[in-house]
C-alpha cells in the first residue's frame, strides 16, 4: 500500500511550501526537516496508530523515510530540492489524515463466583502482536487455582490464538507464546505443571471469521479449557 501511495504522491508537483523550505538558510531547513522526521517517527511508534492500521501510519512511515533521506543530504550541506519536496509532501499527507479510531477495548467475561464452567474456564484477550497478559488476567487465574478442587477440574488445556494479520508461521509461534504466558501464571498461582497442557492454534480457529490480513481483537486470545468437572 505504501508504494501505491508514494507513487501517487511523488507524481504531483512540489508544493509551494516545499520550495519555500528549500529557500531557507540551511540551518533552518535542518530544523524544519528534523521536526517533520521526529513527528513521523512518533506516529510510527504510537501503539494506537499502529493498531488502527490506517493511512496515518502509511504516510508517517513514508515521511520518516523521505525526511530521513533529506536529512542525509543536509548533513553534507546539500539542500536537495527533490528530497525536501518528498519529505514535505509525505509529512503534509500524514497530518491531513483523520485521527485513527482506536479498537474498542474488549472486556473479558468476569470469572464465575458460584458455578463451575463445564468447558472453558476463562478467555484472555491480547493486544495486537503482543504476548503481554491483560491487566485482569491474574483475577481469572486466581479463580481457577482457588476453585480447582471444588469444581473437580483435573487438568487444563491452554490454547493460544491469533488474528489473521501475520503469516501462518509467525502466528503459530505467537499463539504458542501467548498460551505459555497464561500457563506460567497458572503455575505461579499453584496449579501443578503436569495438570496444564499448552498448545497454539495460530489463526486456524478464529472466533470471528475475517479475510486474511485483518486485525481482529476477538481472535487474539488464549482460552483455558477444563477437563473433568462437577
Amino acid at each position: 500500500m505504501a508504494g501505491a501511495f508514494a507513487a501517487l504522491a511523488f507524481a504531483q508537483p512540489g508544493s509551494a511550501y516545499a520550495q519555500a523550505l528549500a529557500d531557507l538558510p540551511i540551518d533552518q531547513v535542518r530544523t524544519e526537516v528534523q521536526t517533520r522526521y521526529d513527528a513521523a517517527l512518533a506516529l510510527t511508534t504510537d501503539r494506537s496508530v499502529v493498531a488502527a492500521n490506517s493511512n496515518t501510519y502509511t504516510w508517517a512511515s513514508e515521511a520518516k523515510v523521505q525526511c530521513g533521506i533529506a536529512k542525509g543530504f543536509l548533513k553534507s550541506g546539500n539542500k536537495d530540492a527533490e528530497s525536501l519536496r518528498r519529505c514535505d509532501f509525505a509529512y503534509g499527507m500524514m497530518r491531513n489524515q483523520p485521527p485513527p479510531t482506536p479498537e474498542a477495548p474488549l472486556v473479558p467475561p468476569a470469572p464465575p463466583t458460584e458455578n463451575c464452567p463445564p468447558e472453558v474456564a476463562s478467555t484472555f484477550y491480547f493486544d495486537w502482536d503482543s504476548t503481554v497478559a491483560p491487566a485482569d488476567a491474574s483475577q481469572s487465574v486466581a479463580f481457577m487455582a482457588e476453585n480447582r478442587t471444588r469444581c473437580g477440574w483435573r487438568s487444563f488445556t491452554v490454547v493460544g490464538h491469533t488474528d489473521r494479520s501475520g503469516s501462518d508461521r509467525y502466528n503459530d509461534g505467537l499463539a504458542l507464546r501467548r498460551a505459555r504466558v497464561i500457563a506460567d501464571m497458572m503455575g505461579v498461582a499453584g496449579i501443578p505443571a503436569d495438570a496444564i497442557a499448552v498448545s497454539g492454534m495460530g489463526e486456524r480457529k478464529p472466533r470471528v471469521q475475517t479475510v486474511d490480513g485483518q486485525r481482529t481483537p476477538e481472535n487474539r486470545r488464549v482460552e483455558v479449557e477444563v477437563n473433568g468437572g462437577l
